[in-house]
């Protein structure tokens, strides 16, 4: 292994590759409807939608700042895939709700995510992986 490689240049490699895959599907699927960001909010919304889901939840799972969450929900709003509801128990806070185009296009983006999620895999045995992850769960920790 060579002592002079960059975690942090690796790591942002390995994210614009990532990113080209996941943007090239979603402009040749949806145009200019859908980004790979999009794709990857979708997922943790549905996977996460026997929760109530605010911003700040959003904001925390992305590790993204307040300015750049409503951003992208401002614009997943004005594309008809989210929805704010107020709550009845705090004016302040408006769920995040999913609307029925949002879960058509989930049907077809989980297909794409889970092969990729394959590719990534592809060669890499449990072991791997598992040290993969305690590496990762490490670097976070450390930039916290």
């Amino acid at each position: 292994m060579k002592a002079d490689r960059s975690i942090a240049l690796e790591l942002r490699t390995l994210r614009n590759m990532l990113q080209r895959q996941v943007d090239g599907f979603m402009t040749q699927k949806y145009g200019d409807q859908l980004t790979g960001m999009h794709g990857w909010v979708l997922k943790y919304f549905v996977d996460n939608q026997d929760k109530e889901i605010f911003q700040r939840d959003f904001e925390n799972k992305f590790t993204i700042r307040r300015s750049t969450a409503s951003k992208i929900l401002q614009l997943m709003e004005k594309k008809n895939l989210i929805t704010r509801q107020p709550v009845p128990y705090d004016a302040r806070l408006k769920q995040i709700i999913l609307t029925p185009t949002a879960h058509e296009y989930y049907e077809a983006i989980i297909g794409k995510y889970a092969e990729i999620e394959r590719e990534l895999k592809k060669g890499l045995t449990r072991e791997e992986l598992d040290t993969f992850y305690s590496v990762l769960d490490k670097i976070k920790s450390n930039l916290e």
